[in-house]
């Protein structure tokens, strides 16, 4: 429920790190164009997309995550670049997976979700296929398809279904249950999709089907289903699915006419066929719209004589095409004028709200968190402050504070959505409240302006009276929450094409591209993959500059420091490295007094560089200097 973007714009700027972008470009504009792909593997193998892989993987939190053998992201960091990509493309020659650890996730009603998790390099190895097979299915999934996908939430799900309830009046909607979605994909069903999607590499074709048949530990080879925890596993979900999206479409705002109607393009970029429309309402055609994100849809009807005709054959196409059962306790057809349909969490009702101009009543959407969400929230709130009631000491208190902290911002900037949200968390704060009030008691209290630690906090929620302290620093009341109107994703923005990616990011302004390659294809020999890809992020993240100096690093003067030197237990990690100008570099490790003078001389330091560099000589068990 927190803010998902950043991971997505990191993984955009580590494709155009590794000179990817282009090719990732061209193979979303020839899908488009409906061409065949029959040499994918070629790229899938390309150093570059398994250092690609590995940066992507490396930021995914999953990646802490041990499969059957044990092994984390923290194995693979001490290969070296050639030795890890020699043995990537090895075992893509004649690919078999290890086998897939299985783990039962609790679920709110009590029930378990099976987890498939591979091992560290299975999924390196599905992440390096992944990259190139996302534009490819980009390309050929629908509009109205949201979740799984590069720069769509459920945010963007919900403004649809927002839109089909206000502006279309389409006030019947089915909701369909799919029992056991994951655990039920037909592998046969799924590969022919891929080929019909124009992926025609046997060799990729071949390994996918032998991904999905990997052994289970404990459980024996699947017959069918694609494992959750797998990472290809959601892009594969969406092309089992892409056939619903297109056949519900063609059933009546894809249905071919054979006059050529003008049609204009909304604000948000979508084409206006209201001429179609019209025109279409004239037959005998029933009128529906498909929302979806991942295997959670609504078909959204204009009438109940359509809705329940259409409910009937789509529960026998979805058995007969995609050889799926729904669930009859959790499917049914909603009068949204009389009752709420719930989605993602929300519960959505038509409620009228004034006249048209033609004396026909408006209706508007209004909306709450669903029970679930409700029972939820409290129980995992509940849960956090028992942890902070637990501590006594300030260090460890502080630590499950700010757990308590980011998990009411994140629902906060999830629920949101929701028109009576604040109605909602209001209920939810008296039950909070209270909890809060027993367990932390005296510790509990008014804040301290000038005590008060976190201004950030105090910024954003300074102007509740239930906001509260523990040892000065903020805990965010539960029930200080606005309504925020969900937004359309603009048509412009993708992933795949230079003009969309313009709108979703400009921080690249400043970096020179071609140093930053340079970097990325002369990896420093007999270095580890953790080193010379984290040497990308800090050239990236320091925009080119000398940490110390900020002087603008050309290609020869790019030195990569480690903070705590190998030799004294430092390793190849992130924070431990900095990038900076060679003499800077040089007068860290400096000894004799002639070549400090010199190079003091050379530099012209102010007194702050001067002592940034002793904090760093510091560490490297050296006198200060200057």
């Amino acid at each position: 429920m927190a803010n998902s973007k950043a991971p997505k714009r990191r993984k955009l700027r580590n494709s155009e790190y590794y000179d990817l972008q282009t090719t990732l470009d061209r193979l979303y504009a020839d899908s488009k164009n409906n061409k065949v792909f029959k040499n994918l593997m070629t790229l899938i193998m390309s150093e570059e997309n398994i250092k690609l892989a590995y940066r992507n993987l490396k930021i995914n939190k999953g990646s802490k995550t041990a499969g059957v053998d044990g092994k984390t992201i923290e194995n693979l960091k001490r290969w070296k670049d050639q030795q890890l990509i020699a043995n990537i493309v090895k075992s893509l020659e004649w690919y078999t997976p290890n086998k897939i650890c299985r783990v039962e996730i609790p679920k709110a009603n009590g029930k378990t979700r099976p987890l498939g998790i591979p091992t560290i390099k299975d999924r390196l190895i599905q992440q390096c296929i992944l990259q190139v097979l996302e534009p490819i299915c980009e390309a050929k999934f629908h509009e109205r398809s949201n979740g799984f996908r590069p720069n769509r939430s459920a945010e963007h799900a919900i403004v649809q279904a927002i839109a089909m309830i206000q502006q279309r009046n389409m006030h019947y909607v089915i909701d369909i249950d799919i029992k056991g979605f994951f655990d039920n994909i037909s592998h046969g069903k799924l590969l022919k999709q891929m080929w019909h999607l124009g992926i025609r590499d046997k060799k990729l074709i071949s390994i996918i089907s032998t991904m999905l048949k990997a052994e289970v530990a404990g459980i024996g080879f699947p017959e069918k289903g694609t494992p959750q925890g797998s990472l290809i596993s959601p892009l594969l979900s969406n092309v089992v699915l892409n056939e619903l999206d297109w056949w519900i479409a063609s059933q009546w705002e894809e249905f071919p006419t054979d006059y050529n109607y003008k049609c204009s393009i909304h604000e948000n970029g979508v084409a206006n066929k209201s001429p179609i429309y019209f025109a279409l309402r004239k037959t005998n055609l029933k009128e529906c719209y498909i929302v979806r994100c991942a295997d959670d849809f609504k078909i959204f009807c204009r009438t109940r004589d359509d809705a329940e005709k259409l409910f009937i054959v789509t529960q026998k196409w979805l058995k007969e095409r995609l050889n799926l059962e729904i669930s009859p306790e959790n499917t049914k057809i909603v009068n949204l004028k009389r009752h709420y349909s719930e989605f993602l969490g929300f519960r959505l009702k038509a409620k009228i709200k004034g006249k048209k101009s033609n004396g026909q009543p408006r209706y508007i959407v209004t909306s709450h968190i669903t029970e679930k969400a409700h029972k939820n929230i409290l129980k995992r709130a509940n849960e956090t402050i028992s942890e902070i009631a637990k501590h006594d000491d300030k260090e460890t208190a502080y630590k499950y504070i700010g757990i308590y902290n980011s998990f009411v911002m994140g629902i906060h900037n999830y629920y949101n959505l929701a028109t009576e949200v604040n109605k909602d968390f209001h209920k939810i704060s008296f039950h909070v409240n209270r909890t809060l009030k027993r367990k932390l008691k005296n510790r509990l209290k008014r804040p301290d302006t000038l005590k008060l630690r976190c201004k950030a906090i105090f910024n954003r929620y300074g102007k509740s009276k239930e906001l509260r302290s523990v040892y000065d620093l903020p805990i965010i009341p539960i029930a200080y929450v606005q309504h925020k109107n969900p937004m359309w994703k603009r048509t412009s923005i993708n992933k795949y094409t230079a003009t969309g990616r313009a709108e979703i990011h400009k921080n690249l302004k400043g970096i020179n591209m071609d140093i930053l390659l340079y970097l990325m294809r002369n990896p420093s020999q007999n270095r580890s993959i953790e080193y010379n890809d984290n040497r990308i992020s800090l050239y990236s993240g320091q925009i080119g500059k000398c940490v110390i100096t900020s002087r603008q690093l050309e290609l020869n003067e790019i030195h990569c420091h480690h903070n705590k030197p190998r030799s004294l237990g430092g390793d190849d990690s992130y924070s431990n490295l900095k990038i900076i100008h060679v003499e800077v570099h040089r007068l860290i490790h400096a000894i004799t007094e002639e070549t400090i003078r010199r190079l003091l001389e050379s530099l012209k330091l102010t007194d702050y560089q001067i002592g940034r560099i002793n904090n760093l000589r510091e560490l490297c068990e050296l006198n200060p200097i200057g």
